[in-house]
This record gives structure tokens, C-alpha cells and sequence, in this order.
């Protein structure tokens, strides 16, 4: 034997039309959906950024004072190659595709230090300031604590805390500089 299923009743479920006010909230929610998405969906404005940050003010200085002891890791074939390619992706303003190379690299070599250094000063030029004090951060942590890349580290660091607005940070951080420097032992 087969029971009927009786309809839900109530004001809810009544045949009777909408009432105006239900019609009208109904449209407003209907109008309002899409804007509401749309707003969740805005996301701030970067802030303007000074084309090759990363070279004027982190690489360029940090070579021009390369006088004292330096500390240079061997590398996979592999990974040289890569870099170099996103050396070059970077230099004609392709600064996507230098990320995506970048990380190829790092997935082969996690911890090198140069190619976190190299990441963080595309994400200067990128104006993502977070990122970039990120990597220089994680670079000085499994790099040396002298020489050319610490100088680097900590001006990247140094700049992606001035743009953030924390003009105290970045002054300890330039403090942090003089420490990179170490002069060479003398060669008999």
C-alpha cells in the first residue's frame, strides 16, 4: 500500500501569491548579490614601483663593495642554467617568467641560497614587499654571513621594510649591513 506524500503547508509554502514587500526585498537581494561578490573579489592597488628596484639599490651597491671575503657555493649544472635563464627573463622585463624558472630551480636546490636572494629581488621589482624580506630573510638564514649576498639580504630586507612603512626595522636592518663586510685574510 502506497502513501501520498502531503504538501507542506504554512505561510511559506501557501499557493497564494507574494506578497509586494517579500517581491521587492527578493529583487533588492537579487540586485545586491552581484555587488556584494564583486566587492569581496577587490583587492588593494599595489603600490607604484620603481622599475629594477632590485638593481640599483640591492646588486649594483652590493658588487661595488665586494672588496672583502667572499663565500661562494657549488651548484648543479642544472640549476646554473636555470638561473641564468630567469637572469635573463628578468633582464627583458619578463619578470613572470624568472619567478617560474626560479622556482624550477629551487625545487631541485631548496636551500640556495642565491637563487632565494634572486626570488626576492624579482619580488621587489614586483612590488611585493612581504615576499621579498621572506626570501632575503630565508636566503641570509642558509647563506653566508659575509660577503656580496649578505649585503643583498639585508638592503632587500632593508628597502621591503621602507616601503611597508616601518622606517625603524629598516634602519636596523641597514645597521645589519656593516656586519656582512669582513675583510679577506692576507695571502702570503
Amino acid at each position: 500500500m502506497q502513501t501520498a506524500l502531503k504538501p507542506l503547508e504554512g505561510p511559506l509554502m501557501s499557493n497564494s501569491p507574494p506578497c509586494p514587500v517579500r517581491r521587492r526585498l527578493g529583487r533588492i537581494g537579487l540586485l545586491a548579490a552581484p555587488l556584494l561578490l564583486a566587492a569581496g573579489c577587490a583587492t588593494q592597488a599595489p603600490a607604484p614601483v620603481d622599475d629594477r628596484i632590485a638593481a640599483e639599490q640591492v646588486r649594483a651597491p652590493a658588487a661595488a663593495e665586494a672588496s672583502g671575503l667572499q663565500v661562494f657555493a657549488l651548484r648543479n649544472p642544472a640549476v646554473t642554467e636555470l638561473s641564468e635563464a630567469a637572469a635573463q627573463s628578468a633582464q627583458d622585463g619578463d619578470m613572470a617568467r624568472a619567478v617560474t624558472l626560479l622556482e624550477r630551480a629551487l625545487r631541485i636546490e631548496p636551500r640556495d641560497p642565491e637563487l632565494l636572494q634572486q626570488v626576492a629581488e624579482i619580488r621587489l621589482d614586483q612590488g611585493q614587499w612581504e615576499q621579498a624580506e621572506s626570501h632575503a630573510r630565508r636566503s641570509f638564514d642558509v647563506g653566508p654571513r659575509v660577503g656580496e649576498l649578505c649585503q643583498r639580504n639585508w638592503r632587500t630586507i632593508a628597502l621591503a621594510r621602507e616601503r611597508q612603512g616601518e622606517t625603524e626595522a629598516a634602519r636596523r636592518a641597514r645597521d645589519r649591513l656593516q656586519a656582512c663586510q669582513v675583510e679577506a685574510p692576507p695571502r702570503l
